[in-house]
């Protein structure tokens, strides 16, 4: 396989230079989803429209040698009104989880699924504008990193998800006052950053290449894409294997230009979402090659997505009477391959370009 894509990556001019980590392997893992559904129904109930991710949960990704879980969370639910305090119940229920994965020796990504908006009274506002300012964003991330600063098992704060039509608000100016914010309070902890337009791979050159002035003054940051295969890159695989016109190297070249990118401008690469459906083989073959390109450049990830609520989704990775999806076939031999919980401590800064 490795000698497979070492060929295919030469033919597509791959330069030669391999971001390399110190302490040895990429970090791989899975998000639970729950705590960021009913989207239309905020802040809404918890157990009608949302939920979170159990113990059970936690305990299998686990077993299967996931090191690294990401728990997307709405802001609308741990902040209810702007500029005000976290909300007990909520932050007990992300607390819980934290606490659940530290159990079983797994980091926690937090990551706020808002794409760079916040609803009031039903009411989506773009940070930056107005009604959600600059100040706002800074300061809820403030508040989260100051509770969440001495938790032992907190791999990274994701500041948003996806961020997209942003209208004339830059998404520049919001990402350094959310990085601002938290090393107001906690220099340790790793700040994941995700581009425009969608976080999308293949544009992250156009829509991002002002992320590589960011100033963090802790120096701890990656950067996030997201990389899906079908057709319009969204994940929703509407298209058949053929009608979306992929090869079994799609994914490769659609990440190939994020990682030249990180490596061109010294950046940490991670790839936060990615994904594919189990109604054809051919797609397994898809992440496969991906992910062995994505582990040949010693670049992690998260696999898009599980969760308690995933019932037909077809990119759930979530068990089905316990047992195993067909993805999972394929990722375990790279969540397995994932170095244990010290390295992992070590890994949250260890990338570096060469």
């Amino acid at each position: 396989m490795f000698q497979k894509l070492l060929t295919f990556v030469t033919a597509v001019l791959f330069t030669g230079c391999v971001i390399a980590q110190r302490n040895a392997l990429p970090v791989y893992g899975i998000t639970l989803c729950g705590a960021e559904f009913g989207e239309t129904n905020l802040p809404g109930t918890l157990g009608t429209h949302y939920t979170y991710p159990n113990t059970s949960e936690v305990a299998y990704f686990a077993a299967k040698g996931a090191k690294t879980i990401q728990l997307p969370f709405k802001w609308e639910r741990i902040q209810r009104q702007l500029s005000g305090p976290l909300d007990a119940k909520e932050l007990s229920l992300i607390t819980k989880f934290v606490e659940d994965c530290e159990r079983y020796g797994v980091m926690v990504t937090l990551v706020m699924q808002n794409f760079a908006r916040y609803q009031i009274n039903g009411v989506e506002y773009v940070i930056g504008s107005p009604k959600v300012t600059l100040a706002h964003y800074k300061d809820v991330w403030n508040k989260i990193a100051s509770v969440m600063k001495n938790r032992t098992n907190i791999f990274a704060y994701s500041i948003m998800s996806e961020p997209h039509d942003m209208g004339g608000y830059k998404w520049f100016n919001a990402a350094q006052f959310a990085i601002n914010g938290i090393r107001e309070v906690d220099n340790k902890t790793t700040i994941l950053v995700d581009g425009d337009n969608y976080s999308g791979p293949e544009t992250w050159a156009l829509y991002n290449d002002d992320l590589k002035y960011l100033k963090d003054p802790a120096n701890n940051m990656m950067f996030n894409a997201h990389c899906y295969f079908d057709e319009d890159r969204s994940g929703h695989y509407v298209r058949s294997y053929e009608s979306s016109g992929a090869d079994e190297y799609t994914g490769v070249k659609r990440v190939k230009p994020f990682v030249d990118w990180c490596r061109a401008n010294g950046k940490t690469p991670f790839v936060g979402e990615f994904g594919v459906p189990k109604n054809d083989k051919r797609w397994l073959t898809v992440l496969d090659n991906f992910l062995d390109f994505l582990s040949a450049n010693n670049v992690g990830g998260c696999y898009w997505a599980a969760g308690p609520w995933w019932k037909n989704y077809q990119l759930s990775i979530e068990p089905v009477s316990k047992a195993d999806q067909p993805q999972m076939f394929v990722y375990a031999k790279y969540l397995t391959a994932n170095s244990n919980t010290a390295a992992l401590n070590n890994a949250k800064t260890s990338v570096v370009v060469k």
